[in-house]
């Protein structure tokens, strides 16, 4: 690749690609909400909760790595589900398994409303976690390219192995493009975590469940009712 490469800097820039960051900001808001207002639960870091499932039991923390394994169910089963969906329903809208978070995240919302109405307690219960994770793993199989995901939204250990494997291109003779959009994938979901940080300061857990369900209901209806009709499958 030349140095110059205006059309791979202009596709860093296009619907997809900016569907992907709020997408990916609207994982680590997710994330955040999860595990500020929790035991420090992951919904996003199925590599943290695999390592809990196995090593909980080595250090007495049965509990947690019994809530890990389940948490990694949930998760396998949110993109089962938003795959079969996606090949049985959603021919004509690629980005449908938004739909399954934007539910996922409303029934947690709920439960969790529910159960701070009943007790006051400002953390969230395990049980509308499981939603949260299942709604996750689902959002990760908004893009999809030949049968397998081209965009894994909170994979960020992947996201950074490729943004530095494209510095290393860059470096040898590449473009910008190469890491940019890397780049730019990582800083969305690290500005989302931030965003569900502070969020965590002025609000209880399910206030922030409803606001990640809000925007993803916003991002479910731009989705259906314009990209999938003038973005990527026109030219399909």
């Amino acid at each position: 690749m030349t140095t110059t490469d205006p059309r791979g800097i202009r596709a860093l820039f296009d619907n997809e690609a900016r569907l992907s960051w709020v997408l990916a900001a609207l994982a680590g808001l997710i994330g955040a909400a999860a595990f500020t207002h929790t035991s420090g639960y992951f919904v996003t870091f199925m590599t943290g909760n695999t390592e809990r499932a196995v090593l909980g039991w080595f250090d007495e923390q049965g509990e947690m790595a019994a809530a890990a394994a389940l948490l990694l169910t949930s998760f396998l089963t949110g993109v089962v589900v938003a795959s079969w969906c996606r090949r049985r329903f959603w021919s004509g809208h690629p980005h449908g398994p938004t739909l399954i978070t934007t539910l996922s995240l409303a029934a947690a919302a709920g439960i969790d409303a529910i159960s701070y109405a009943a007790a006051d307690i400002a953390t969230i219960d395990f049980v509308p976690i499981l939603f949260v994770a299942f709604g996750v793993g689902a959002l990760n199989t908004s893009f999809v390219k030949n049968g397998e995901v081209s965009v894994p939204l909170s994979y960020v250990t992947g996201t950074l192995v490729k943004l530095a494997q494209g510095i290393e291109r860059h470096l040898s003779g590449g473009s910008c493009a190469d890491w940019l959009g890397y780049f730019l994938l990582f800083a969305a979901f690290a500005t989302g975590a931030l965003t569900g940080g502070l969020l965590s300061l002025l609000v209880a857990g399910w206030a922030m469940l409803i606001t990640a369900a809000g925007v993803c209901l916003l991002v479910t209806c731009y989705t259906y009712l314009h990209l999938d009709r003038h973005g990527p499958l026109e030219s399909a």
